[in-house]
């Protein structure tokens, strides 16, 4: 079963491994031998009439030339029943969500996220699922997307988007790993693009981005393919409160195709690639670098450099830093009656460059530091269903993965004395170079059990191992999900969950922190366990419960307890986020949504609430201050991404040629201080959009014409100020800024 949640579909059941909302069921095509065996009957309930051998040609032609579309359809329907979220909570979002974000297709895609119940807005573009720091899995048309470095491009681009699921709470047996949850995206195709199109967007902050969308199909072969430029001078969060950055300029590329060739009407093979690159500049902090703010930080001696010569202005700093991904996925998907499998190669490239200004970051921090963090993964995903009996779905699968992740740093920094204090104005180069490996194996198998029409059981267990340069751990972990659907409009849910999450590979070994000793770029102590493996008990239930065909609501609530509890933290001015763990961990909250939906108006309203504890960082202890440590070893502390009360609001109305909407997203304000014992101010911004589609045009198809206004009232709000445990810089929410677009189908 399925509800709208303004213009979300909630799935809670999916008890049969095929919900969807309404309006995507419309949208799904028959397969073409029912389509034809339908209209062959009606064609036999006619014949008394005469007419039984027009309507059977009919039948057949009309058959005959949608049966490629059709074929496609049942493949992907059979495709979702290898890959149910049974149990799960699942927030769907389709093309009417993503249409009323400000933006649109040319929304970053966590502002798609944060529209979803239970995700917060943080800094460097993350989002925050239930209170996680990182964690989520996103799959693309069924097949893991290997994970990517922690800097903050976005991992996703908008416009390749036809739908996109976000399944969290409880996950069946077949998602390991990365738990917090699963962003299970559906492509566009050529089949799904009615029209290729060219689009052009820009507005405040000198953004310019030109697009185009291209798609069809020849035979079996089904093709779409999207590339896109950006260009804007808010490529990272404003440090200040200022309306406009200092040193703020990015330039993205980014390319994306699909292309699926169907062998037979029960085969095809698929192959996604996708390509991006991008250049940002590290906007220039006032905080830090100001002569009168408290935490002005001390201007250090260079030899044959004047500190206080204009040129060495603090403004005029020129750090930056490069982004490149690259991945692969092939997939060939079969299914022959009862069973169905899909079998996966993937290869995927990262690169994170971060380019120091010398002088000026010696001058203000003492260190000036050349960083090259490379990321190379690949693997094989192997996953099938098979209908054992009447009443029992098996499903199992089969998961592996190596990773090599590589940290390459050029470092200048001066010799310190016994209390630290620059003892020379002749800087020292150190060179370090070291890598990690990684392997990650999982194996799963479970059963859906519809024990009644209206009751459904799916357990399963699987078991994974992480294995790397630095640790070697393993764990069994079993999991069960029971939905009931005591009525027509009501839905209920409760399962657990044991999970099992490893870390990135990113490990500072020793040898490292000893190179640096005695510098300017010393580790703050020398302590250095390794990051460990999370393991966690998660329990989640709730209730979805349709009031009238119009207007419906969901209510969730979840607990996790937590050993090794991964986090994420920056340390230094590089944005590569490096993981951490606390030895014990505890998160629980609640989740609200409601949707009316009538004619063209669209209402929904969601609202969450969360709270963590932590205790006792147990890795990579050298990024913290002794007291710190000290401190958090004996008081549970709350996670520094944790927004405790979060809410998000719209309305919009749609015709056929217009679209309105307002939308509202309240945040009430991360974690910061010592220890995370302050708080950030709430805040809450409201957008509004306009769009108009003109249909009769000279040339080509539609023209849609479009404005956005974010941050309508220009609410001064701020992300982080530079302090909480794992954070380095002050953000601010983006001010005010005016939008416009204009897409062409052709």
């Amino acid at each position: 079963m399925s509800v709208g949640l303004g213009c979300f579909s909630v799935d809670r059941a999916r008890a049969d491994g095929t919900a969807q909302s309404p309006s995507a069921v419309t949208n799904k095509p028959v397969p073409a031998l029912a389509k034809r065996d339908s209209a062959r009957r009606s064609a036999r309930k006619d014949a008394k009439a005469g007419t039984a051998g027009a309507r059977v040609a009919q039948a057949d032609a009309a058959a005959t030339s949608s049966e490629h579309i059709n074929v496609i359809g049942r493949l992907n329907q059979e495709r979702a029943r290898i890959f149910p979220g049974l149990g799960s909570v699942d927030y769907h979002i389709d093309q009417h969500q993503i249409g009323v974000t400000p933006g649109g297709q040319n929304a970053a895609f966590n502002q798609i996220l944060l529209r979803v119940p239970g995700v917060v807005l943080d800094s460097y573009g993350e989002v925050h699922v239930r209170s996680e720091h990182g964690g989520l899995t996103y799959r693309v048309n069924g097949v893991l997307l290997p994970e990517g470095l922690n800097g903050f491009g976005q991992e996703l681009d908008t416009r390749i988007i036809q739908s996109v699921d976000l399944l969290t709470g409880t996950l069946p047996a077949q998602f390991g790993f990365r738990t917090a949850g699963v962003v299970d995206v559906t492509t566009k195709t050529g089949d799904s693009l009615k029209h290729n199109q060219v689009s052009l967007y820009g507005g405040s902050y000198n953004t310019f981005v030109p697009s185009v969308q291209l798609g069809g199909q020849h035979g079996k072969l089904d093709y779409f393919t999207t590339l896109s430029f950006t260009r804007n001078n808010i490529g990272i969060e404003n440090p200040s409160n200022t309306s406009r950055a200092i040193h703020d300029v990015t330039e993205q590329e980014k390319a994306f195709s699909y292309l699926s060739y169907h062998i037979d009407d029960v085969s095809r093979v698929t192959l996604l690639t996708s390509a991006s690159y991008a250049d940002f500049e590290i906007p220039n902090s006032f905080k830090t670098f100001d002569v009168n703010s408290p935490d002005y930080t001390t201007i250090y001696d260079v030899a044959g450099v004047n500190p206080h010569d204009p040129s060495m202005n603090w403004a005029k700093l020129d750090d930056s830093q490069t982004e490149q991904n690259y991945y692969a996925v092939l997939s060939y998907q079969r299914t022959t009656g009862k069973l169905n499998f899909q079998a996966s190669p993937y290869f995927r490239y990262g690169r994170i460059d971060y380019t120091p200004d010398r002088n000026r970051d010696l001058i203000y921090q003492g260190v000036s530091e050349h960083e090259v963090n490379d990321f190379t993964t690949g693997g094989m995903q192997f996953d099938l269903s098979y209908e054992v009996a009447p009443h029992h779905t098996l499903r199992a699968g089969l998961l592996g993965q190596y990773t090599s992740e590589r940290l390459d740093t050029n470092t200048l920094a001066f010799p310190v004395d016994v209390v630290g204090n620059q003892s020379s104005n002749v800087p020292v180069r150190l060179i370090d170079n070291t890598g990690n490996w990684s392997v990650e194996a999982g194996a799963y198998l479970q059963d859906e059990y519809k024990i009644t029409k209206n009751l459904t059981f799916n357990y399963g267990i699987r078991y994974d191992r992480f294995a790397s340069s630095f640790g070697n751990e393993g764990q069994l972990s079993p999991r069960a999900n029971m939905v009931w659907k005591p009525s027509r409009t009501t839905t209920l849910h409760i399962g657990y969950s044991r999970y099992f999450a490893p870390p990135s590979p990113q490990y500072v070994y020793p040898s490292t922190l000893a190179r640096f000793a005695g510098t300017t770029n010393a580790a703050a102590n020398m302590i250095d366990e390794a990051t460990k493996v999370e393991k966690s008990n998660y329990v989640d239930g709730g209730i979805l419960q349709r009031i009238t065909p119009e207007f419906q609501i969901t209510l969730d609530a979840y607990a996790k307890w937590a050993h090794d509890l991964t986090d994420l933290g920056q340390f230094g001015r590089a944005v590569i986020l490096a993981p951490f763990s606390y030895k014990r961990g505890r998160v629980y909250g609640a989740e609200f949504g409601s949707s009316w939906k009538h004619g063209p108006w669209s209402l929904f309203g969601n609202f969450s609430y969360v709270k963590t504890s932590a205790r006792d960082i147990n890795s990579a202890q050298y990024q913290f201050a002794s007291d710190e440590l000290a401190y958090i070893q004996t008081h549970a502390i709350q996670l520094d991404h944790q927004g405790e009360f979060t809410a998000t609001a719209g309305a919009s109305w749609t015709t056929k040629q217009d679209m309105a909407y307002v939308d509202l997203v309240y945040g009430y304000g991360l974690r910061s201080g010592f220890a995370n014992l302050e708080k950030e101010p709430e805040y809450d911004v409201f957008n509004i959009g306009y769009q108009h589609t003109f249909t009769k045009v000279p040339l080509g198809h539609d023209i849609k014409v479009r404005a956005d206004v974010v941050n309508l009232f220009d609410k001064r709000y701020q992300l982080r100020d530079g302090s909480g445990v794992g954070i380095y810089q002050a953000q601010y929410g983006q001010r005010r800024g005016t939008f416009f677009s204009v897409v062409s189908e052709f």
